[in-house]
């Protein structure tokens, strides 16, 4: 029997109201030892809290009974609405803490037994955790929908259809002989099932960086030196982030400032001058770091010329158009210093952002998440594409320990329960 955990779940005090949570086999007995009796089942109930020891009022409070296995844990739990002074807070966790098999939780612990007991995968644990470290609009949306289960249904529903075509072929290799066994015609079936379902999970890997999402959209500035990279650095997170001088060559290094604008996150990077030989050993380092930069960037914006584009997608700016507003050079035309053409740049920025970021009702995936479910198409892929029926049973089998991957939750069982209830075996 696991250990009672509580913990505050709420904000940190002093705050109107403070939640403290209790979960495990001896969450009854601690609503029965401070309220004094435990209230219906789902029911929020008003009582007085009194300390275990001495019977000492400890708070007035609304306490509710949370029976296993509904709950976010998957087990019994208590909760205490206190009022949310620092000295009621710890007052109550100070008598839970005197109660016997009562600890205080460890971080992430509540989620980590909501994920033992099944009320929870992988993926959605990845979205609360994202949830709870979104900063931007766009982080929120997306984070909700993994946290609750948004990708995972996807994932439910390919483990069923992969659980399905499994049976047909252990039930064709193993069974052949049986009446109940579908004809020969079963191997084409199979086939075309699996390549069904090989096509979306490849169009699930379309899906946004979720890396992206959460560090921001990276935009590299970039161009030759004394060309105003810094100043429109400046001018696009609104504040002085880097230096600005006329002399060439003033940034030696990266210099990535994060920053929302319109709800999209971004990290834009300063980089240092390129041009053909480095005056020194120190800005050789820094172009090489500016090239490194450009090979990991979104979006590129150039300040320099127009035959000189680092990438064939990089945005050219003609900076600097108020030194010069008579000379015409590709490009958008921009002042840092007067604002001209700010407002079309961040436009475009944001035009761009949105082909790199999900949109509404789209989930971002995790290197993780990315890697697994690749690898489950890849074992689809060629399962598809054998003529064996043999080697095609075994990519299931492996297509299967790669749904485990993203769920963390294994399938042979299921998938024997899905063989014998559907063709009727061992009758």
């Amino acid at each position: 029997m696991s250990d009672t955990i509580y913990a505050l779940s709420s904000g940190a005090p002093p705050a109107g109201v403070a939640v403290i949570r209790v979960s495990g086999p001896g969450a009854r007995n601690a609503l029965q030892q401070l309220a004094g009796r435990v209230p219906a089942e789902r029911r929020a109930s008003l009582a007085l809290l009194k300390d275990p020891r001495g019977g000492g009022l400890l708070d007035r409070a609304l306490v509710l009974w949370l029976p296993a296995p509904q709950t976010v844990t998957g087990e019994d739990m208590a909760e205490f609405h206190c009022h949310g002074g620092r000295a009621v807070v710890a007052a109550v966790e100070t008598a839970l803490g005197t109660l016997p098999g009562l600890r205080r939780a460890i971080a992430g612990e509540f989620t980590r037994r909501a994920f033992e007991q099944g009320r929870m995968d992988l993926n959605a644990v990845e979205g609360l955790s994202d949830l709870l470290a979104a900063e931007t609009d766009q982080q929120r949306r997306a984070a909700l929908l993994m946290a609750e289960g948004h990708f995972s249904r996807h994932v439910e529903r390919w483990r069923s259809d992969l659980l399905t075509l499994s049976a047909m072929a252990e039930a064709a290799l193993d069974f052949s002989d049986e009446d109940d066994v579908p004809d020969q015609g079963i191997e084409t079936h199979i086939v075309n099932g699996v390549r069904v379902l090989g096509e979306d999970v490849g169009r699930a890997l379309e899906a946004p960086s979720a890396e992206r999402l959460r560090d921001g959209i990276r935009v590299v500035l970039a161009g030759p030196p004394n060309a105003g990279k810094s100043t429109l650095l400046n001018a696009l997170v609104g504040r002085d982030a880097a230096i600005v001088s006329p002399l060439a060559g003033t940034t030696r290094d990266r210099i990535e400032v994060p920053v929302a604008i319109g709800g999209t996150a971004f990290l834009f990077t300063d980089t240092a001058g390129l041009r053909e030989e480095a005056g020194d050993a120190v800005e050789a380092i820094g172009m090489d770091r500016t090239r490194a930069a450009l090979d990991g960037a979104d979006i590129i914006l150039w300040l320099g010329g127009g035959n000189d584009l680092p990438r064939d997608d990089a945005v050219l700016i003609a900076a600097q158009c108020d030194r010069d507003p008579a000379t015409a050079r590709p490009g958008l035309a921009l002042s840092a210093v007067t604002g001209a053409g700010l407002d079309q740049l961040v436009a475009l920025l944001l035009e761009r952002a949105a082909t790199l970021l999900p949109g509404d009702g789209e989930v971002a995936l995790h290197v993780r998440q990315r890697d697994a479910t690749g690898m489950l198409h890849h074992h689809l892929t060629m399962a598809a594409g054998t003529d064996d029926l043999l080697v095609l049973a075994e990519e299931l089998r492996q297509a299967r320990r790669a749904i485990d991957a993203l769920t963390g939750r294994a399938g042979t069982e299921d998938m024997l329960d899905r063989l014998f209830s559907g063709f009727c075996i061992g009758k």
